[in-house]
């Protein structure tokens, strides 16, 4: 019998589909200006001392990156106190997500399971890999039923993914919460936590398990330079995992898959406080006024009281 020359897994693969960017929604709809929202991209742009850079590394485009990503990784341990080996670099979060499902879940006999609904990502690469997925429902408002979660969790489940603040309601369990469901977790199954909105979370030491993250081998944070750092054009993300864990990737992982653009730039973007802080007044300031004006004008946001994302508001958030 002959063999497809193509894997059954692609055949009806779909695949992901981003928002239409600035310059497609102006061709498509005729428009001459658009204000994007969708994709939560940095309202100010590109930090000054990340351009400066960016004009400096241009000469040195001809020159291979330092497999590892080394200087990142050990500006990044510095920046949030954890060991430089405890830390692995990716082409956006997306890489780290994809190197984590090839190297932990065994195909055929494991499950990967999260919240539905989820970033897709977890999804098409969990297909890809052959690799059965399985979603437990939110509530009606959005908020996590942890219990349900946990009561699907048995010997083949190697990885459950947890995204906090979630999207799109921006809910975010407190930190015990999800210490909780790390401890009723078995310890051959991993706890994937994607923080990549973390940042901009009021009172974020309530909601973020980053700095725990090396407490267990089976504990994984994420984090991008997508959002907050403004970079999501240059493909920058990593994990925060344990020495063991972090070695198995670095092994398989590609070596260049960071390029030397990226790495300079998002150690640039870790030395900028100012710009940092600007988009954070900026976006919360921001979503204070959308969420004030779109209920003057009818449109209901989901209240999730004291505990949604940021964490302090009282009157809906989405």
């Amino acid at each position: 019998m002959s063999r497809s020359l193509i894997r059954r897994q692609v055949l009806d693969f779909e695949p992901y589909r981003p928002g239409l960017s600035i310059e497609e929604i102006q061709e498509r709809y005729g428009l001459s200006s658009v204000i994007k929202l969708a994709s939560n991209e940095n309202p100010l742009g590109v930090s000054p001392k990340v351009l400066q850079t960016l004009e400096k590394q241009l000469a040195e485009a001809y020159r291979y990156p330092r497999a590892g990503s080394t200087r990142l990784r050990r500006a990044l341990g510095a920046y949030h106190g954890v060991p430089e080996d405890r830390i692995v670099a990716g082409n956006g979060s997306d890489e780290i997500i994809d190197l984590l499902i090839r190297v932990a879940v065994e195909p055929g006999r494991d499950h990967v399971l999260a919240f539905q609904p989820c970033f897709n990502i977890y999804k098409l690469h969990s297909k890809l890999c052959d690799v059965a997925f399985r979603q437990i429902a939110l509530r009606a408002d959005f908020t996590f039923p942890m219990q349900e979660l946990l009561e699907a969790v048995n010997d083949a489940t190697a990885i459950v993914f947890l995204t906090t603040p979630d999207n799109p309601s921006g809910f975010a369990p407190f930190v015990e919460e999800v210490l909780n469901l790390h401890r009723s977790l078995p310890e051959d199954c991993l706890l994937v936590v994607d923080e990549a909105y973390m940042d901009f979370a009021v009172h974020q030491e309530r909601y973020s398990i980053l700095s725990l993250a090396c407490s267990a081998p089976n504990l994984v944070i994420l984090r991008t330079f997508s959002k907050l750092y403004g970079l999501a054009g240059l493909r920058l993300g990593y994990g925060v995992i344990s020495a063991e864990l972090a070695d198995c990737l670095l092994r398989v992982k590609l070596p260049f898959s960071v390029n030397a653009l990226a790495e300079a730039a998002g150690i640039a973007a870790l030395d900028d406080d100012v710009f940092r802080n600007e988009t954070i007044r900026t976006v919360i300031q921001g979503r204070e006024m959308l969420n004030s004006c779109l209920g003057r004008n009818g449109v209901p946001c989901i209240p999730i009281p004291g505990q949604f994302y940021p964490g302090e508001a009282t009157n809906g958030s989405f």
